[in-house]
């Protein structure tokens, strides 16, 4: 097995500081809600204002007898940070009256507003925490995506317009950054080394349906492999890796399927100079959700009995059972309403406006579950 002496420059050394689940979280940024706060503390004291201005009549100034606008605004700015000195005061009943039913729930609202932020963050953080256990106990069936540069971004694009949810992949990755990025897509991340069980059991790998491995190093990937397979034997996964050595070894490590990016690549360029037209519909083929679009579907009640050539799809391999056999083979000569059908489909302006595109419908957030 081929392995790097060193971690690549451009790949920062992980440690292990976070090692909390991180959920998507939607929410303005502190600038903003700072700003509206004062907004809100102003329109409260305008009001007030506006309030003992009109009935200033009915206020006394110790001073000089006469209430003034800046007396009227001093006893606001006094009496809604509840200082009170009482060189002004109200004098009638009407005044008195005022006071109690007007600036008292003024002076309420004021003080809320101040201490908001501090009753802000201890909401959130228990509302993170049922949040976080909620998803901790409910989440199955999911996909773990380990590696979120351009392979798992372009994994995750791929699930989502093949029709997976957002909240149905969890991002694992050593570089916190990344990680916030994941968030701010709309998916769930972990912060950790995925070589580690604790950090895979975290992003409750355990109950997964499939783990896709994306790691920037081959040694990194048989060890996921390893590690994920240790966790469960009925998970699917699925591992890329640079060089065509390393794939025996991440089967043996529990991989089902191996995808060697680098050879991947080779052959794509090698088909492109050969001939260019067939390089073109590879390429089409790869990108999912537009253009001509590789589909695994099952087979129709019209198409059970009848060839796979008659299919109104280009049938290109028919799952049987466990065996995957070529649509010429002659024990699918007639389908069966068993049979799953991988087949080229043209996709159309109303799928291609559905499909692609469910990861940026969500705004910017940090640590977080989407909103419901």
């Amino acid at each position: 097995m081929r392995l790097p002496s060193s971690p690549p420059a451009d790949r920062p050394t992980y440690q292990d500081r976070s090692p909390g689940v991180s959920l998507p979280r939607y929410a303005a940024g502190p600038l903003v809600q700072v700003a509206r706060r004062l907004m809100l503390a102003t329109g409260v004291m305008a009001l007030a204002v506006v309030l003992v201005w009109f009935d200033r009549r009915g206020y006394h100034d110790n001073h000089d007898s006469e209430v003034s606008f800046t007396d009227v605004l001093y006893y606001v700015t006094v009496s809604l940070s509840t200082t009170g000195y009482g060189d002004v005061v109200p004098a009638t009943d009407g005044a008195r009256l005022m006071t109690t039913f007007c600036i008292t729930p003024l002076r309420v609202a004021f003080l809320i507003i101040l201490v908001g932020t501090t009753l802000e963050v201890l909401t959130e953080r228990t509302r993170d925490q049922w949040r976080l256990a909620y998803w901790r106990k409910h989440l199955r069936d999911h996909t773990v995506i380990v590696g979120f540069g351009t392979k798992g971004r372009s994994a995750a694009e791929t699930l989502i317009s093949g029709g997976l949810s957002q909240d149905q992949i969890v991002v694992v990755d050593p570089d916190t950054a990344v990680v916030e990025s994941a968030n701010a897509l709309g998916f769930a991340g972990v912060v950790g080394d995925a070589t580690r069980s604790d950090v895979l059991v975290r992003a409750r790998a355990d109950r997964a349906r499939q783990v896709v491995i994306a790691t920037q190093r081959d040694d990194t990937a048989v060890l996921v492999a390893l590690t994920a397979r240790q966790l469960s034997k009925q998970v699917r996964i699925v591992a890329s890796v640079r060089e065509q050595e390393n794939v025996p070894l991440l089967r043996q490590s529990g991989a089902d399927s191996v995808i060697t990016s680098a050879s991947a690549v080779g052959r794509l360029l090698g088909l492109s100079m050969i001939s260019p037209s067939s390089g073109s519909v590879m390429e089409d083929l790869i990108q999912h959700g537009k253009g001509l679009s590789l589909k695994e579907r099952p087979v129709t009640s019209e198409e059970a009995g009848r060839s796979p050539r008659e299919s109104a799809d280009l049938v290109v391999s028919v799952i049987r059972g466990h065996r995957l056999l070529p649509f010429d083979d002659p024990d699918v000569a007639t389908l069966e309403l068993t049979d799953r059908l991988v087949v080229i489909h043209r996709v159309t302006p109303e799928e291609e406006h559905h499909m692609p595109r469910r990861a940026q419908e969500k705004g910017p957030g940090s640590w977080r579950i989407p909103r419901r």
